[in-house]
């Protein structure tokens, strides 16, 4: 089996955590934004705890973030505090309800399980494989369609330089084993 562009790996390690924060956050009635927002400000500190900082950091358009920012500060999950020395700037801070909802929003048991994946997997975790060590351990406590690239799955089989797929039966061109498959069985 081929070694996977890292990028690769990181993006689909990405999309199976953010997708994993959606269903948290539908369970709990956030939106995604609301979770970005929450987790960003139990993390910076008081230079950049501001609504622009905020947009910033996220990418997002200051008009998208003040309105995630009413809807948390209505729901009791952060606070805001004008600035001492400039009134036109407002600080925000994480309440205790907010912290409290950010730690059920966010997919420990994952990565607990992902964790305890790696560890009794009795395979060192070297250099070069560990992003596809976290990956398929991510993919196995996900207990779920991975999404994985290709050349990364179990039924992934590679002959004289020929791909092929053995759950499908179907020959792949090495275009196919590149990319994105939703029958991915981790490795």
């Amino acid at each position: 089996m081929q070694q996977t562009d890292i990028y690769e790996l990181i993006e689909c390690m990405t999309t199976l955590i953010r997708s994993e924060e959606r269903k948290k956050c539908t369970e709990l009635g956030l939106q995604p934004v609301h979770f970005q927002v929450l987790n960003y400000l139990s993390r910076c500190n008081k230079y950049s705890n501001t609504p622009a900082a905020v947009a910033n950091y996220l990418g997002m358009t200051r008009g998208t973030v003040s309105q995630s920012l009413i809807i948390l500060e209505k729901k009791g999950y952060i606070g805001k505090t004008p600035d001492t020395a400039d009134k036109r700037v407002v600080h925000l801070q994480l309440l205790p309800e907010g912290a409290t909802i950010l730690k059920q929003a966010r997919p420990s048991d994952l990565f607990h399980g992902a964790t305890a994946i790696l560890q009794n997997s009795g395979e060192p975790l070297s250099d070069a494989n560990v992003f596809q060590q976290a990956l398929t351990a991510l993919q196995k406590a996900n207990e779920s369609q991975s999404f994985g690239v290709c050349k990364t799955c179990r039924n992934f089989s590679e002959k004289d330089g020929e791909f092929f797929c053995l759950l499908t039966q179907e020959k792949l061109s090495s275009g196919d084993s590149e990319q994105i498959c939703q029958e991915h069985i981790p490795v």
